[in-house]
């Protein structure tokens, strides 16, 4: 009999696998970034149809094969259904999943990347919180929670930014959409948080593309 796993997660992707199943990648807290297979998730009114897109989080109970996995059933917790119903909020949040994707890697405890994410799909369903800014502060958080980020603002700043620099790089993930900026300011953390992508995030992302493609009216 085949050994079962229970992990919180999130899906990553999900594309399609043959005739009726789905394959996900799911990053988890407990292993990391992990391969499944959705048995039968494409047939009509299959329980697994509905857990097997991205953007969902929860418990998910999967078989453990030699190289990837099989999932059985899942617990969720949020479908992030609403962002579906708002198209540029949606693109932001595929681009946080790519850049996750990018990062994280399997058997390597995916704790701080999980939490970002899901804290960054809540942030996108508040609309005080400006989509740009709550992508700012994501990119530098992801950094972060990589390794790889510098600890100051790279360019000489005002003092609102280099505090909001050092807020977003320190402050628990729980509470980290919870400000917001001025115009001003807000150009000037984009240019920092721009700094520190080439230096360290020197990769094209698609959805980043289509978002771009989206705010220039094309």
């Amino acid at each position: 009999m085949r050994d079962t796993a229970n992990l919180t997660g999130m899906v990553l992707k999900a594309a399609p696998a043959g005739e009726f199943d789905r394959r996900l990648v799911i990053l988890t807290r407990e292993r990391g970034k992990i391969t499944a297979f959705a048995r039968g998730a494409k047939r009509p009114g299959n329980h697994l149809m509905a857990v097997s897109r991205p953007f969902v989080f929860g418990s998910f109970r999967l078989f453990e094969g030699r190289d990837s996995y099989s999932l059985q059933s899942a617990d969720i917790s949020n479908y992030f259904a609403e962002l579906s119903n708002d198209v540029e909020a949606a693109c932001y949040g595929s681009y946080f999943l790519e850049v996750a994707d990018y990062y994280c890697r399997e058997n390597v405890d995916g704790t701080e990347m999980l939490l970002l994410l899901y804290q960054s799909m809540r942030a996108l369903l508040k609309p005080a919180l400006p989509n740009p800014l709550i992508q700012l502060i994501f990119e530098l958080r992801a950094m972060v929670a990589n390794g790889e980020y510098t600890e100051r603002p790279p360019r000489p700043v005002s003092d609102s930014a280099a505090y909001a620099w050092e807020y977003i790089i320190a402050t628990p993930l729980e509470s980290l959409y919870t400000f917001v900026l001025t115009d001003e300011v807000q150009r000037e953390l984009k240019l920092c948080v721009d700094i520190n992508k080439k230096r360290f995030l020197d990769r094209t992302f698609y959805s980043l593309e289509i978002l771009q493609m989206m705010q220039k009216g094309y």
